[in-house]
């Protein structure tokens, strides 16, 4: 396959970015999309130019570490991770737009890279269990409805990526903060911090400069471990809910 990738450079946050167009030739189809733009930074390096800065870690769609806009959609055509996404999702000849995040609460720190940290900021707000709970108690000890665990489960497959944050119009990270918070209330450890969880939650996300959820879907569009919309529901209900008992701190 022969390719014209067209890759957003920035040298860094305070300089204008543009993009810039690249061939690229001999990609195989069976090549993920990172290993392309590894073919690609190999052929800059040995012409003596600068390589394109990218985010990546463990390549198996788990960390979450990987994350841009391809052709106007993050990580790309496919409901996958970048890293897991397959060049045989484009045709030979493509022109293909490759651009970071782009978020106020994701500043660019160099070409694809940005920066993700305001999603640590809102996991350390309340993103946790705290309460001393003792030695492991055995599987069964505490019993969970089933649709309880099955929808916790759901919603801890979330990794963060961001992809919700760079597909939403408002560039909100409701659905990342609505999985964090309903994984932990529907579960008995996550019950003695609930209300003060979310409202500690949202009050970073608001913070850091995320947008606000108007509901339009294009964050779980573009979730690849499909986190369900219905989670946004569960965190506002869960906000209201503490907001009325008057436990913000």
């Amino acid at each position: 396959m022969n390719l014209t990738v067209r890759i957003w450079r920035q040298a860094g946050p305070a300089t204008e970015g543009r993009l810039v167009s690249y061939p690229v030739d001999g990609i195989s189809p069976d090549m993920s999309f990172l290993e392309m733009l590894d073919v690609l930074n190999q052929e800059l390096i040995e012409n003596g130019e600068e390589p394109v800065a990218f985010d990546h870690d463990c390549r198996e769609g788990i960390c979450g570490s990987c994350g841009v806009v391809i052709n106007g959609q993050a990580h790309g055509p496919e409901r996958t991770t970048s890293c897991q996404l397959h060049m045989r999702s484009f045709a030979d000849g493509d022109v293909v737009d490759v651009e970071p995040w782009r978020a106020k609460g994701f500043p660019v720190i160099k070409d694809l890279v940005v920066d993700r940290s305001a999603l640590d900021r809102i996991v350390q707000a309340g993103g946790y269990v705290s309460t001393p709970t003792g030695s492991a108690p055995d599987a069964h000890a505490t019993p969970v409805p089933k649709p309880d665990a099955d929808l916790a489960f759901d919603n801890a497959t979330c990794i963060g990526c961001g992809a919700c944050v760079a597909a939403c119009p408002n560039g909100s990270a409701t659905l990342f903060t609505a999985a964090k918070v309903t994984h932990l209330s529907l579960l008995p450890q996550g019950q003695p911090e609930r209300a003060q969880r979310v409202l500690d939650m949202v009050d970073t996300m608001d913070a850091e400069g995320f947008g606000g959820c108007t509901n339009t879907g294009e964050c779980v569009a573009s979730c690849p471990k499909g986190i369900p919309f219905a989670s946004i529901t569960t965190l506002n209900r869960e906000f209201l809910k503490a907001s009325r008992a008057g436990r913000r701190s």
